[in-house]
Parts: structure tokens; C-alpha cells; sequence
């Protein structure tokens, strides 16, 4: 589990990075992005992540599997990212069928086309 302070919870958190942030998809994710320059800065805010698995997905057992695994996988990627960025993660149907190590891929895949590593 993501601690609080990395996690997105307010609905109007993900609704601004879904409609001011940029988006990169992959084929069983898309990320979007808000970096820390379109917002009002707070001070030392870490970077944090929201998660969206819908049904789409699939069943609750599924999307509960899909979302455990991309927590997993973000944990350690938020901590590269510039203090201040908010990610939401959108898993698309073929994240039910996906590995790990194929999640993580697109996660990368996804993060280095918006050029949010320091």
C-alpha cells in the first residue's frame, strides 16, 4: 500500500491532472501527468499517484489484482519523479491479463515519453 501522503484521494485531485495534465498510453495503461509548474506549489509536497481500474477491467477479484500490482510498481518509481508531480494511472482491459514485469514496462514506457525523471 502506498503511504497516505503519496496517494491522490480528493476527486478534484484527479479530475485537475485528468484535464490539465499530459497523457501517455501504452496498451494496458495510460498515465496521466501533472507536473508541479501547472499548479500552485506547495512546499516539499512528494510526488503522489491515483489509481482508476474500472470495470472495464474486470471483475472485483481482477481489479483488486490489477490495482495491488500497480501500487507495487509505483512505489518506487514515485520516489524518482520531481517533488510536487501528481500521476493518475487509468488500467485499460488488457491489464487483467498482464504480468507484473508487462505492467512495469508500460509504467516506464509511459513516464519516460512524458520526461518526468529528474
Amino acid at each position: 500500500m502506498l503511504p497516505r501522503p503519496l496517494r491522490i484521494t480528493r476527486p478534484q485531485d484527479f479530475r485537475l491532472v485528468l484535464r490539465r495534465g499530459r497523457r501517455a498510453g501504452r496498451r494496458r495503461l495510460v498515465v496521466h501527468a501533472l507536473a508541479p509548474s501547472a499548479v500552485p506549489p506547495t512546499p516539499d509536497r512528494p510526488a503522489r499517484a491515483g489509481l482508476v481500474v474500472g470495470r472495464g477491467v474486470g471483475p472485483a477479484v481482477v481489479r483488486h489484482r490489477v490495482s495491488r500490482r500497480l501500487r507495487h510498481l509505483l512505489r518506487a518509481r514515485l520516489e524518482a519523479l520531481p517533488a510536487g508531480t501528481d500521476l493518475v494511472i487509468r488500467a485499460q482491459p488488457a491489464a487483467a491479463d498482464a504480468t507484473s514485469a508487462e505492467l512495469g514496462e508500460d509504467l516506464d514506457a509511459a513516464i519516460a515519453k512524458l520526461r518526468l525523471r529528474d
